[in-house]
């Protein structure tokens, strides 16, 4: 159940994040560099956008390990695979968090 409701929760943060940010683009088109870069110095909108990666690995990690639970048989590969996409999605956050706070 739990997961389900992670699946469930993430989906709504992220369907949120990309109504508002088409909107913005929307109605600031053409949205130019100096845009983006006004909008993305509002704490707001780095806050909502780090809210949204959490969300996108967290929903990508429910999903990639209940695919590998599922198809992969072996223990030690399905246990290098998991550690792996766990890596990788960690190294993508803190890189979200970079970008965001640099």
């Amino acid at each position: 159940m739990r997961d389900w409701l992670a699946q469930r929760v993430t989906a709504a943060i992220m369907a949120v994040y990309t109504l508002i940010v088409v909107a913005i683009v929307l109605a600031n088109t053409p949205l130019r560099y100096a845009g983006w870069q006004s909008l993305f110095a509002q704490g707001w909108m780095r806050v909502a956008t780090l809210l949204f990666a959490i969300s996108l690995a967290w929903h990508a990690w429910v999903g990639v390990r209940d695919i590998l639970m599922d198809y992969i048989k072996h223990d030690g590969l399905r246990l290098t695979l998991q550690v792996f996409t766990l890596l990788l999605l960690g190294a993508y956050l803190g890189w979200t968090v970079q970008i965001l706070w640099r």
